[in-house]
């Protein structure tokens, strides 16, 4: 259903090293890269996750409320992948654990303090 979910950066080479190394652990990488935006993938046809540089040149911040949750696979995959985001300077928005019946999230903010999740339903 998704093709790609993209967020803002104000340094595109450091947030391209710090998803390289973090989206990496997963099997993505970079799949396309235009210059102002790159987009990672684990493979052909899989759901993209990008980072740019605004297109309206404006900085890029994080809105309130937004947050992107991506597939941690198992509730050893979040606590991994988690661990790593924050490894890399990511900040804790909250660390892993059951929130509810069947949802295992961790959060965190990267490094320009976009708010994602590393999730496992089930």
């Amino acid at each position: 259903m998704i093709a790609y979910a993209m967020v803002g950066t104000a340094n595109l080479e450091k947030a391209k090293a710090f998803y390289a190394a973090l989206l990496g652990e997963m099997g993505a990488k970079v799949v396309m890269d235009v210059g102002r935006a790159a987009f990672f993938s684990a493979g052909k046809g899989q759901p993209m996750f990008g980072i740019c540089t605004p297109f309206n040149k404006e900085a890029a911040t994080p809105g309130n409320g937004d947050m992107i949750a991506l597939a941690g696979g198992s509730r050893e995959g979040v606590d991994k992948l988690y661990a790593k985001a924050i490894s890399l300077g990511a900040t804790d928005e909250g660390a892993p654990g059951e929130r509810m019946p069947g949802f295992y999230g961790g959060y965190f903010r990267d490094l320009d303090g976009n708010k994602l999740a590393f999730v496992h339903l089930g």
